[in-house]
């Protein structure tokens, strides 16, 4: 059995915490290669999609607060760069 992804670990924090509508986890990490905080072989830049519930009537610094909050751990072990688009459903 193969230890859990980063990007997978990201997926099951934030289905969990905000049961979304929508949730892209993209790992961007080899498009930074050479760039401050690459590290080869390793997931160090990731983008994240989320549609939810959670976020109506949040500002977008209120939003990417509640992501960065819920991903902590993930920056804590290495995550360099967390790009966050964060919405209510139908925006």
């Amino acid at each position: 059995m193969s230890p859990i992804s980063t990007v997978q670990r990201i997926q099951d924090t934030l289905a969990a915490a905000l049961s979304p509508e929508r949730l892209d986890v993209v790992d961007e990490s080899e498009r930074h290669a050479g760039h401050m905080g690459a590290v080869p072989g390793k997931t160090t830049h990731v983008r994240v999609l989320v549609t939810a519930q959670a976020f109506r009537g949040k500002s977008r610094i209120e939003r990417h607060r509640i992501v960065n909050e819920l991903l902590a751990a993930e920056m804590a072990e290495g995550l360099h760069a967390l790009a966050i688009v964060a919405k209510a459903p139908g925006e």
